[in-house]
């Protein structure tokens, strides 16, 4: 089971030796995306993928869905960014609204946050009740392993940095007028509640952690480093995804 406290914050690789693997891995991913697909590989579609990233805020999210995303065609995978939910989404279950950005067989979708919202902001900030957050772990372990049997590869992570390095980070968009954007008053305020979010990152891990889709947590401290790691991660569970679904990943090397 995932834990924050295991995580080696010092892992770490050269931005030389990053770019090196990030390009093979990327090589790789669209291979294997390909005949998901059906584009490569006898045209028999594969198993639907879904890429769920949460973790702390400037930890790295949006440069390792780059990385995910930017050797694949746009037409073949889909990126959703979930806020704070509407009005209208405020009237259902706090599931239904995620339902729409979900992939069919073949397809491949990247979640920038998720369901998990309900047991880390709402649940901190107080958007939900007690009851709501608490009982919101098992609905979200059912509505997952649901959407595995269906043959869905649900990968899960959670990019960890120090309270340090966050804080450090923050700071530099503050000072870079092409980033500031990112900084809001919510950050800062997210920032002086970290030991909440602590516990309630922990009681995540814990609660929702299951065979299906275990939770994997990247140490994000080091950029470079925390995008290998997401590439590799991702390409693990779709080659055992496929061989799951009865389809054997493609060697494309070694076949030219």
């Amino acid at each position: 089971m995932a834990a924050l406290d295991d995580v080696d914050l010092s892992a770490k690789l050269s931005a030389a030796e990053s770019a090196r693997r990030v390009e093979a891995a990327q090589r790789r991913l669209l291979a294997l995306r390909l005949q998901c697909g059906g584009l490569i590989g006898g045209g028999r579609l594969g198993p639907p993928v879904c890429v769920v990233f949460e973790g702390w805020d400037a930890a790295g999210k949006g440069g390792a869905i780059r990385r995910l995303t930017g050797p694949l065609d746009p037409r073949h995978v889909s990126v959703a960014e979930f806020a704070a939910p509407t009005p209208r989404e405020k009237r259902h279950h706090f599931l239904w609204r995620f339902w729409p950005a979900l992939p069919g067989w073949g397809g491949m979708t990247v979640l920038d946050r998720s369901w998990y919202g309900r047991v880390l902001v709402e649940r901190v900030e107080g958007f939900a009740t007690e009851p709501e957050w608490r009982r919101a772990y098992d609905e979200i372990v059912s509505f997952e392993q649901g959407l595995c049997r269906e043959g869905m590869v649900l990968v899960k992570f959670w990019l960890h940095v120090s309270e340090a390095e966050q804080l450090r980070r923050f700071r530099a968009r503050e000072r870079d007028p092409l980033k500031r954007w990112k900084l809001t008053d919510e950050d800062w305020r997210n920032l002086a509640h970290r030991a909440d979010y602590e516990r309630a990152v922990g009681d995540m891990l814990r609660k929702t952690d299951h065979e299906a889709s275990p939770w994997t947590v990247i140490a994000a401290e080091n950029k470079p480093h925390a995008r290998v790691a997401v590439l590799q991660a991702v390409i693990d569970r779709i080659e055992r995804g496929l061989k799951a679904s009865g389809l054997e990943p493609l060697d494309v090397e070694a076949a030219l």
